[in-house]
């Protein structure tokens, strides 16, 4: 007889049967021991596999949030640093002033990017996508803002004399002073 092929009829050598079939007293006043229940294993999994999908998506939806507001930090950040440059037209406040216009454009431009690892179909990701556009506009209306202060806004009349045409010659027929 070959090593490991059983022969027809003899069946295993070695086999060990699990299921309590005896109906002696004994063996059934045990007390199941905490937090085990006597429970059909397919309920068992299908439960788990629903609590870890709704688990899932929770944390899904707490790091959708998380990542909305991260715009919020960098707002203060940024107006804090556009303080610090102060309104002088100099390398360092126009520097401050093009990242600020910069980041949330840039920011606004990945909206789908930022909250691809957080798509289910159990996460609504209207509102956190929303707040995080919202936040991301009112950092680039801080940027229009610092760049009124620093007077590169066309925001005057005076801005824009050089694109009207010039003023036409007038003929005084009159006597007297010009």
């Amino acid at each position: 007889m070959d090593k490991g092929k059983a022969v027809m009829g003899m069946g295993r050598r070695w086999a060990v049967d699990f299921t309590d079939s005896s109906t002696s007293p004994s063996s059934r006043d045990i007390p199941d021991p905490l937090g085990f229940a006597r429970a059909s294993q397919d309920q068992d999994d299908s439960t788990l596999s629903r609590e870890k999908k709704n688990a899932e998506a929770n944390w899904k939806s707490q790091k959708a949030w998380e990542v909305a507001q991260a715009p919020a930090k960098n707002l203060m950040m940024m107006g804090f640093m556009m303080w610090m440059a102060g309104s002088t037209v100099h390398l360092f406040s126009i520097g401050i002033t093009v990242s600020a216009l910069w980041q949330p454009l840039s920011a606004l431009q990945g909206v789908g990017k930022v909250f691809e690892p957080y798509k289910d179909s159990k996460v609504d990701l209207l509102a956190p996508k929303l707040l995080f556009i919202a936040l991301n506009l009112v950092g680039l209306g801080l940027g229009v803002w610092k760049l009124n202060t620093l007077g590169l806004l066309p925001t005057h009349a005076s801005d824009w004399v050089s694109s009207l045409p010039p003023a036409q010659e007038v003929e005084y027929s009159g006597g007297g002073f010009l």
